[in-house]
């Protein structure tokens, strides 16, 4: 049956290219009440970080994430599987270890049968078996549309804790997948795209960011996050205000995927993109439309973007090469000016 099920036609979005934008995010979260003071609360929703972070003694934090949206791909068990390796990367994000996950599941019961259902299920125990965690449970409703996800309990020392907004001036900028899923996510929907490169583009959505955890034992990685719904130019954003600072980062050596400019031209632009810009284009100087169009992508599942001390640089590039990661920087924080992000072309 599954076989003849194209998910990605019961949803209007396509994984977190179906994120509320930036902006109106920031309308639903301002509020004028007053949360009564928790000092265990670490990280919370006073910033724009990845997950919530609660200390349990003095040297043991717990971690406590969810995030769940509609398919980007049309095969079940693939998006079972991305949603959740989505899902726990806010885990490693904070440079913690998941312990435990639960499932969220909205299921079209009258359009999709339930055994479509069960492959996203197991396509979720598969990559929370590769996260050596056990998917404990969940809840599900029968909704208009397909959407899965999961809740996920992570744990870090407080000592290896990364935050989005803790970059120190002149540390150099690394992302460890290439940019434009959500640009042949768009193509498939319109049955435009080639194999081989959704091959590719589901290949790095079902690669775990484990080296988060690792990166959270390295001192001279002074922030973290993932890429994820708001593109990388939002999280960086995020990044750079949070801390204080701007970012430059040189266009031609972000990583992305060489074949994204044959779908540019057919105007395969994700909804999510348009709303992204809308939301922060202001505070970007020197942004083209190419530039927009990739930077602003919202990725599904995207890679750990780290700031880095750039006297470790070759330090760290010979850790990300034993953890099978090639990377070289494409930016630099600097001292604030004018807008949090500059490019150069």
């Amino acid at each position: 049956m599954s076989e003849t099920v194209k998910l990605t036609q019961y949803s209007h979005g396509a994984g977190c290219g179906c994120k509320i934008s930036p902006a109106a995010l920031q309308r639903i979260l301002s509020s004028d009440f007053l949360a009564p003071k928790n000092s265990a609360l670490l990280v919370g929703n006073e910033s724009c970080d990845d997950a919530a972070v609660y200390q349990l003694d003095e040297q043991t934090c717990l971690i406590s994430t969810t995030d769940f949206f509609m398919p980007i791909v049309d095969d079940p068990s693939e998006f079972g599987a991305i949603a959740s390796a989505n899902a726990i990367s806010d885990v490693y994000a904070m440079g913690g270890e998941p312990l435990m996950a639960i499932a969220i599941l909205g299921w079209p019961i009258n359009k999709i049968p339930p055994e479509v259902a069960q492959q996203v299920m197991d396509g979720a125990r598969k990559i929370c078996a590769e996260a050596d965690i056990p998917l404990a449970g969940g809840h599900s409703i029968d909704c208009p549309e397909p959407i899965f996800g999961l809740a996920v309990t992570g744990k870090v020392q407080k000592k290896y804790l990364k935050r989005n907004n803790a970059a120190h001036e002149n540390s150099l900028l690394y992302l460890t997948k290439p940019l434009g899923v959500g640009i042949i996510a768009t193509a498939q929907k319109n049955a435009a795209a080639k194999p081989e490169h959704l091959k590719m583009a589901v290949r790095s959505m079902l690669t775990l960011n484990k080296a988060g955890a690792a990166f959270g034992k390295m001192e001279y990685v002074n922030a973290l996050t993932d890429v994820t719904g708001f593109g990388l130019l939002g999280h960086l954003i995020e990044m750079a205000e949070g801390s204080g600072l701007s970012a430059e980062i040189d266009f031609a050596k972000a990583p992305k995927f060489d074949f994204l400019d044959e779908y540019l031209a057919q105007n395969f632009i994700p909804g999510g993109t348009k709303r992204n810009l809308d939301s922060y284009r202001f505070k970007v100087e020197n942004l083209t439309e190419k530039a927009a169009n990739i930077l602003a992508d919202p990725q599904t599942s995207g890679g750990l973007l780290a700031s880095v001390d750039k006297s470790f640089k070759e330090d760290f590039e010979r850790e990300c090469e034993a953890l099978g990661l090639s990377l070289t920087p494409f930016g630099e924080m600097r001292a604030k000016k004018n807008c949090p992000v500059n490019i150069r072309m």
